[in-house]
């Protein structure tokens, strides 16, 4: 049975790329846990090494379990190709080393996660790399940014933490009339809810280890993007730069979660929705930023660009990072853990976590305040999360009475 010609996502994420009766009716796809692979000549071997013929040779280039896998989600971004790397910052800095050299320049939007705002700040920055962020929600500042020196346009969307939307369509418009290529981290919203290139990105990175796994027992990366530049990221940032190759176990693990990730995103969204809604009621809340909110300042954007607003949360308490830190000491079945996607709804203080590579300068001045909290809401049902939110609430507000 041929699976190449499904339209529906869902049953791509399950079919796509495998055909049971081509491997001893196996319904789930083999691990193939190989790090060489034997060739049938020495002829042969030269043919697949010279690239004339389609083989595998060695698994830190390719592998079978890996293949089908860039396959899938090649085929749920809606992209030609996609490589799969060990990790999110794997993915980042095999497509950054690949497209960029000494002399160029990169604009990026001000919001980033943590780790990439430290690979493009310090990382980059030593090897000769002009690093500009520009807010991406104001067009005429990506204009005026723009030179031909500019050679990739990077961004998040929602943004990590404070859930900040960029225009995929608008900024891929510009980016490219000014020559540069379009990165977009989808890790927040997954295929399932946008997909950048069918808007005008060229590539897109995640970080596998969230929604596409889904389960919270890997780390992973994923980029997808055209043909010919997939194949240079796998053969110059993959191989050469970074070395960054996924095993196929969390490949198979990638896979499993795939399955499912239309229906997990769907009720993500869903509680997510809910949760945001009741965090806007209470009066110790002093802010929430989430698309699904009628008073998001973007939500006509998400509602153009997202099929559903997704289920990561940022908030802000009315006493601010003291109270903040009472509340999530508070909690008892929310996890303070970072990271996100998981089952379980997670909970963490970006300032003094994930996005501690920022100054306090930094962060004020890239929109993340010391007191916003992110919330990664999970599959538990809703009422139990309301349960464990209003219990915290309150007794960090009777701790500052106190």
């Amino acid at each position: 049975m041929s699976r190449t010609t499904l339209s529906g996502f869902s049953s791509r994420a399950i079919h796509h790329g495998y055909d049971p009766a081509e491997n001893m009716g196996a319904l789930t796809p083999p691990m193939h846990m190989a790090s060489t692979f034997a060739f049938e000549s020495a002829e042969q071997g030269g043919a697949i090494f010279a690239g004339e013929q389609p083989g595998y040779f060695y698994s830190r280039i390719s592998n079978p379990t890996l293949d089908l896998l860039e396959q899938r989600l090649a085929s749920l971004e809606g992209a030609e190709a996609a490589v799969a790397t060990a990790s999110g910052m794997g993915s980042i800095t095999a497509v950054m080393w690949t497209l960029l050299q000494a002399g160029d320049e990169i604009i990026t939007d001000k919001t980033l996660y943590g780790c990439t705002f430290a690979f493009f700040r310090h990382g980059l920055g030593k090897f000769g790399i002009k690093v500009t962020h520009v807010d991406l929600t104001d067009h005429d500042a990506l204009e005026a940014a723009m030179n031909d020196r500019v050679k990739v346009v990077y961004f998040e969307t929602p943004a990590n933490p404070n859930m900040r939307l960029v225009d995929i369509a608008g900024v891929s418009e510009i980016a490219h009339a000014g020559g540069a290529t379009v990165v977009v981290d989808n890790t927040y919203a997954t295929p399932a809810l946008t997909r950048p290139v069918e808007l005008g990105a060229d590539i897109v990175v995640h970080s596998a280890t969230k929604y596409l796994g889904g389960h919270g027992d890997l780390v992973g990366g994923m980029v997808a993007g055209d043909a010919e530049t997939m194949q240079r990221v796998r053969l110059e940032g993959l191989k050469d730069m970074t070395g960054a190759v996924m095993s196929p176990f969390t490949a198979t693990l990638i896979m499993r979660g795939l399955k499912t990730l239309s229906l997990r995103m769907e009720r993500h969204s869903q509680t997510a929705l809910a949760v945001a809604r009741w965090l806007e009621a209470q009066p110790q809340v002093s802010a929430v930023h989430y698309p699904g909110l009628e008073s998001f300042d973007q939500h006509d954007l998400a509602k153009r660009q997202m099929a559903l607003p997704g289920g990561m949360i940022a908030f802000d308490l009315a006493d601010g990072y003291d109270q903040g830190i009472r509340f999530m000491n508070r909690l008892n079945m929310i996890v303070r853990a970072v990271s996100l996607g998981d089952a379980e709804t997670l909970i963490q203080h970006p300032a003094s976590m994930t996005h501690s590579t920022y100054t306090p300068e930094e962060r004020a001045e890239h929109g993340i305040g010391e007191g916003l909290l992110r919330l990664s809401v999970g599959l538990e049902d809703a009422e139990d999360i309301f349960a464990d939110l209003a219990q915290a609430l309150a007794a960090s507000e009777m701790s500052i009475a106190a």
